[in-house]
């Protein structure tokens, strides 16, 4: 249940109490904290491999589910979900009546990318495998959040044939609940850097300034950004899959809202 459902039922009880609802105070907003119990136990889940716990320390997890958001019930679609490092996380935050749709294309025509997230997501009994386009996204219920992470900016290198980013980022929208939110998690480039779109010279970043203009431009308000993953010490000059840089890039977080 998103937060701002939460604030309307307080308005409409003041209402009905004998207090017009113009009236009503507004009420504090409800935040998600990382030491939320449902956040908690995701990261504590005995499944999730020693792998990736050890990369807890640098994908901040308890802060970005908690900065998306997730609460027991929710309905979250994860796009580009890898090697299944957050869909573990998704599937036990959002609960036994939640619901996480990992995403792969119908083809599986980058395997080695997409299909490593089929036995992880066979664990959980709440995770549903979606088989869509990446940019005709559709889903058998509408949904409280959208999530990708480090993958943004790869539609935008034309070898890859991952679709265009700003239809994803429409079906995005027609995905999501009015109110549901929608986050982006890239490698941050050099400001004001041009769009990649050669796989072969690419650092695979991407200007946030890029993101925020395309996903606002889907009909999108920006609602926020955390800088858990920031990285000050990280020039933004170098491919991210240099040893000296991987794992620890400079990372923008982005939280997208669409209007109630």
């Amino acid at each position: 249940m998103r937060k701002f459902l939460i604030a309307a039922a307080a308005v409409f009880a003041l209402a009905a109490c004998g207090q017009p609802a113009e009236q009503a105070p507004a009420p504090a907003p409800v935040e998600i904290t990382p030491d939320a119990a449902n956040i908690v136990a995701a990261v504590a889940d005995t499944r999730r491999p020693q792998a990736d716990r050890d990369r807890d320390a640098m994908r901040r997890p308890a802060e970005i589910l908690a900065f998306a958001q997730i609460e027991p019930g929710d309905r979250v679609g994860e796009i580009f979900p890898g090697g299944g490092y957050f869909t573990r996380l998704f599937a036990v935050a959002v609960g036994e009546e939640g619901r996480l749709y990992p995403t792969i294309r119908p083809d599986g025509s980058a395997g080695e990318y997409e299909t490593p997230v089929l036995p992880i997501a066979a664990e959980y009994p709440n995770a549903v495998m979606a088989r869509t386009p990446y940019d005709a996204l559709a889903y058998p219920e509408p949904l409280d959040v959208v999530f990708t992470a480090q993958n943004y900016h790869d539609m935008a290198l034309t070898a890859y044939s991952l679709g265009d980013r700003n239809a994803t980022n429409r079906t995005a929208f027609a995905a999501l609940k009015p109110g549901g939110i929608y986050i982006v998690i890239d490698h941050s480039a050099v400001a004001g850097a041009a769009l990649e779109t050669n796989a072969e010279t690419a650092l695979h970043r991407i200007d946030q300034a890029i993101v925020r203009r395309e996903v606002e431009a889907a009909g999108f308000v920006f609602d926020g950004e955390s800088d858990v993953l920031r990285n000050p010490a990280d020039t933004r000059t170098t491919n991210v899959f240099d040893p000296a840089i991987r794992g620890r890039t400079d990372q923008f977080v982005l939280r997208f809202r669409k209007p109630a």
